[in-house]
């Protein structure tokens, strides 16, 4: 347990802890500016609760993705000192611009719609959560193109033993950071639903506030189905990125060691690392992962073996988060879907299974999204700037053990306490539900 490994679980650990919270904030935003815009509309007090209640959830789960998203920048100048050396010059700016524009525009405007209740007219208050759920986006979008700088560098020059910006419009267009905006937006948008469908089904299942919790549901059910489908194909659009941009990825991803075309889809398979093949593999779809990968049956897809070991990620790993996240992912798209149809029926009380189904998938995005990070960050390994700098070049150089490892367990006793009174806070307002509607509404 040296520093560099010591230093990358104190930042797996925190990067992961943050992202409970972060997908929530993004669609829970989403779908309490909907409710709210429909309360506007239709003047429906019923709207109102529900922006209020559900609103309530989201400033909770909001004010610990904050917390915690600060200790993650403290960490690029404590444990990775040297990394930000080397491309600070590239990495600060998105990361600058996320915090001055989206994060305090995000601040302000949520601060209005929690105080202006009763100084803003209606349409000016639902247009403040607005502001909120787009600034909230916004931010995601900052920091994945820092994050995809990362994952594919481009618009820079390297000089005096640093990388410098050279073209801001580069990184701004990256196509592989956009890819990752829409996977990781959408699949934090169908959290979001999951999220709200599983409350309410807990609460249908009770006969509890009845008209109240069938209406979120179906909101809810709308919202995921579609956010489901983007999910699926922002995914399909993010393995052709990594097949051109990050050949290692894709095979550990699929376990392919030996270069070839016209290559198969296993639906089955289990990579054996040290004998540099899988021991196990069935059910191949010919040309599939050529098809899925290039978008052409007859494209060559290259096997690990071509690249030396010291320059393959960890391979299991990959390969087995990878496997989950799809997985995870189709069987969310298929509870979405049929959620999203009984509850345009109307028939979600005599549907115990599915309200069953909907109440245990809660835990499911969250794993998915976390499934999808550990494809991404150790997927890129061993480099933590891919075919630029190596992760082990990018640790600071004048830590102790000693003292990361005090840091870490300092970050998990914290951490390990903010989560226990947020999901205590979570768990108490949602169980005990909306305040009773004032007489005569």
């Amino acid at each position: 347990m040296d520093v560099l490994t010591l230093s990358r679980l104190q930042f797996a650990a925190t990067a992961c802890f943050h992202f409970l919270f972060v997908p929530l904030t993004l669609g829970l935003s989403i779908l309490v500016a909907i409710m709210e815009t429909r309360f506007v509309k239709t003047g429906d007090a019923l709207y109102l609760r529900m922006t209020k209640f559900w609103g309530k959830l989201f400033l909770i789960n909001f004010a610990l993705g904050v917390v915690t998203g600060i200790t993650l920048e403290f960490q690029f100048g404590m444990n990775w000192a040297a990394f930000s050396k080397y491309v600070g010059d590239i990495f600060g700016a998105p990361l600058a611009i996320e915090a001055t524009l989206a994060f305090f525009l995000e601040s302000t405007f949520i601060g209005l719609w929690i105080f202006g209740w009763d100084k803003l007219s209606a349409r000016a208050h639902a247009a403040t959560i607005w502001v909120v759920a787009i600034a909230s986006s916004l931010s995601a979008v900052w920091i994945l193109l820092a994050n995809g700088w990362m994952q594919r560098p481009v618009g820079f020059v390297l000089r005096n033993g640093r990388a410098e910006m050279v073209d801001f419009g580069a990184l701004v267009s990256n196509i592989y950071s956009w890819a990752k905006f829409l996977h990781t937006a959408s699949s934090a948008y169908l959290l979001g639903a999951f999220f709200v469908m599983a409350i309410s089904a807990w609460h249908i299942a009770r006969r509890s506030e009845l008209e109240f919790f069938k209406r979120s549901f179906k909101i809810a059910a709308a919202f995921g189905f579609h956010a489901a489908v983007l999910t699926l194909a922002s995914g399909a659009f993010s393995a052709i990125m990594v097949a051109k941009y990050q050949p290692t990825k894709l095979a550990a991803m699929e376990g392919v060691w030996t270069t070839r075309k016209a290559a198969p889809y296993y639906l089955l398979a289990w990579p054996a690392p040290s004998q540099e093949r899988n021991s196990f593999q069935a059910w191949g779809v010919p040309r599939g992962l050529s098809l899925l990968a290039h978008h052409d049956p007859d494209s060559e897809v290259t096997g690990l073996k071509d690249f030396p070991r010291d320059m393959r990620p960890p391979v299991m790993a990959t390969f087995l988060s990878f496997k989950g996240m799809v997985l995870l992912g189709m069987l969310l798209t298929l509870v979405a879907f049929l959620a999203w149809l009984v509850s345009r029926k109307d028939l979600l009380e005599s549907n115990p299974a599915l309200l069953r189904a909907a109440l245990y998938c809660l835990p499911l995005p969250y794993l998915a999204i976390q499934l999808g990070w550990i494809v991404s960050e150790v997927g890129r390994q061993p480099w933590i700037v891919y075919g630029l700098l190596k992760t082990s070049d990018g640790v600071s150089k004048s830590l102790s053990t000693g003292q990361v490892l005090a840091s870490l367990a300092g970050f998990t006793l914290y951490y390990g306490t903010l989560a226990a009174v947020d999901f205590y806070l979570l768990y108490k307002n949602a169980r005990q539900g909306p305040s009773p509607a004032p007489q005569g509404a």
